[in-house]
């Protein structure tokens, strides 16, 4: 017997406190409730679901088969892991918790931090042994109180020093503290002769709930004559939609000619965000198409059936009915990095059909794949989410192209001006002598000597090992949380 559309949207819709399916005689099949509602939310919603086998819609020969299937995984971690579509290489990205009340505050900016964010580096001459360089201090955090720079450098934690074994439980810790160092390369540009000395200085780090604001500076510079801004923008968080507005409006009130947008460190956040960031830097192009999803077959064939225009994103000229603050810009300079992923790359692949993007850095993440928060209840919405459990997914559920269709762009995004970092100088955040914004300055001021100069610096060939933001839970996160209308999931489960 073939499970039926029809049979798992009846589920859907009548929702039980146990497993949906029924036998023919109407009595209930014995399956766990939680794999129940991963299995059914993955065959309904995942990107990827064309290629993985256990989600085809005749997986099943019948109702007690299913069961025993999913009474075959343990935990709903491990069967929502064996639906994953190439973890290593394709899909690294989505995830399912036990505690969506803490997803939600992490997708509000709220986290339990110390507002240290650094990037670890192996010694030179050695295999094992780690270092950390500071890259940036949240603002109003434990770290800036105790007086953490950026470009500080620490060898050891609570005494003892860093390797690539025991970094993990050591910087997992909710308080600990950070041993400085000095970092020598005996005036060279080889690593062979460097050496890595420990000082008398230590500091204490608690890791607290910490809200943070993703707007970490702005200013205004003069460049002949013209005002240029600044904004380090280091996440796209939707309840600072308003102060981002606000943050344009002074730009806008001070004849901002030229804007330069630092997504050097944003790993990505809300996809309503990235369009709102988009339309107040341009605002010429309200209504146009911003990017384009690209869901499962099944999916995609529902949307395009019932309402297609689903399928798009277009800019806009307000938010929550409050007007946006735009710039009319014909050109923008972006500040990316390896650490720039998602919606930071939304904004640049979108963006550029229509205006100038000049991309000033590295090649960006490489993730153009948005997520959504999967709950336990009918319409896999918040409202009604089974009580007896917290658990939900936020599996990748479609791919984002720009108006032109350029998408899949896997190796990240390609900088029109390749500069990166100088870690043992990395300046301060927003000084117009600092590496990658005096770029985008001389670039303004259409000085190539200045640009070469800078371009003609040394960097250090030190080996990246792993950057803090890796260890964030659910780091270089696209999300999306357009609600599904009731008959676009009534037309993709009746196909």
């Amino acid at each position: 017997m073939k499970i039926t559309r029809a049979l798992i949207l009846l589920c859907i819709v009548s929702f039980l406190n146990i497993s949906c399916f029924e036998d023919l005689d109407d009595q209930q099949v014995s399956a766990s409730e939680i794999n129940d509602f991963v299995w059914k939310g993955m065959n309904i919603f995942y990107l990827y679901k064309d290629y993985v086998p256990n989600l085809a819609n005749d997986r099943f020969t019948s109702n007690n088969d299913y069961a025993d299937y999913l009474s075959s995984y343990t935990s709903p971690e491990s069967l929502f892991e064996s639906l994953i579509y190439k973890p290593e290489t394709e899909d690294k990205y989505s995830w399912i918790v036990d505690d969506y009340i803490a997803l939600e505050q992490l997708f509000s900016g709220v986290s339990v931090s110390n507002g240290m964010e650094f990037t670890l580096y192996l010694q030179p001459n050695s295999t094992t042994q780690l270092i950390g360089i500071v890259h940036l201090v949240l603002n109003d955090s434990d770290a800036e109180s105790k007086g953490v720079k950026r470009g500080d450098i620490f060898n050891a934690i609570n005494g003892t020093p860093l390797t690539i074994s025991n970094y993990i439980s050591l910087i997992s810790q909710n308080s600990y503290t950070i041993n400085l160092a000095t970092y020598n390369t005996n005036g060279t540009t080889e690593t062979t002769d460097d050496t890595v000395t420990s000082t008398n200085t230590s500091i204490t780090l608690n890791k607290v709930q910490y809200s943070e604001n993703p707007i970490y500076e702005t200013k205004i510079i003069s460049v002949k004559g013209e005002n240029v801004g600044y904004l380090m923008y280091n996440g796209f968080t939707a309840n600072y939609d308003s102060q981002l507005n606000t943050v344009f409006g002074e730009f806008k009130a001070n004849n901002v000619k030229h804007l330069v947008l630092d997504l050097r460190y944003n790993s990505g956040g809300s996809v309503n965000s990235a369009i709102l960031l988009s339309s107040m830097i341009t605002g010429q192009f309200n209504g146009d198409i911003f990017s384009k999803e690209q869901w499962n077959t099944e999916f995609q064939a529902a949307i395009e059936n019932e309402d297609p225009e689903l399928l798009i994103n277009r800019f806009t000229n307000t938010n929550k009915g409050t007007a946006l603050n735009s710039l009319n810009l014909s050109k923008v300079y972006v500040l990316a990095t390896k650490s720039s992923a998602s919606a930071s790359e939304l904004v640049i692949n979108s963006l550029d059909p229509y205006i100038n993007v000049m991309h000033i850095g590295d090649y960006t993440t490489g993730k153009y794949q948005a997520s959504t928060t999967l709950y336990d209840s009918e319409d896999f919405g918040r409202e009604g989410a089974n009580p007896s459990h917290t658990y939900a997914m936020q599996p990748l559920i479609y791919k984002s192209s720009n108006k032109v269709g350029k998408t899949d762009y896997f190796n990240g995004l390609t900088p029109d001006i390749e500069l990166k970092e100088s870690q043992l100088n990395l300046g301060v955040i927003g000084d117009v002598n600092e590496k990658l914004l005096a770029a985008a300055l001389a670039n303004i001021e259409g000085s190539i000597s200045k640009l070469n100069a800078i371009k003609a610096k040394p960097v250090e060939p030190l080996t990246s090992f792993k950057d803090s933001n890796s260890f964030k839970p659910f780091n270089n996160n696209m999300h999306d949380d357009t609600k599904i209308p009731s008959s676009i999931l009534r037309k993709a489960l009746s196909e």
